[in-house]
């Protein structure tokens, strides 16, 4: 299990410019929807923005404290 504030803090290691709003999808804190705001993704695809997240959440991910994630990545522009 990881609290939003924790997986918000992974994020920002990498993006610290990085708006996160985290939502449980089943109740047990480990299947999450994460929307990630930043300007790290401009001129990135859809598939390079969801490497930047997975790379902040190595940790988590590997750790089993994230089982499923669900990835939404806008620029600033975008929002």
């Amino acid at each position: 299990m990881i609290t939003p504030d924790v997986l918000t803090e992974y994020v920002r290691r990498t993006m610290p410019d990085a708006t996160v709003t985290v939502s449980d999808r089943t109740g047990t804190m480990n299947h999450l929807k994460v929307v990630v705001i930043s300007a790290a993704f401009a001129g990135k695809n859809l598939l390079d923005r969801h490497r930047l997240v997975y790379q902040a959440l190595d940790g988590p991910l590997k750790d089993g404290r994230i089982h499923a994630l669900e990835i939404t990545a806008k620029t600033t522009d975008e929002t």
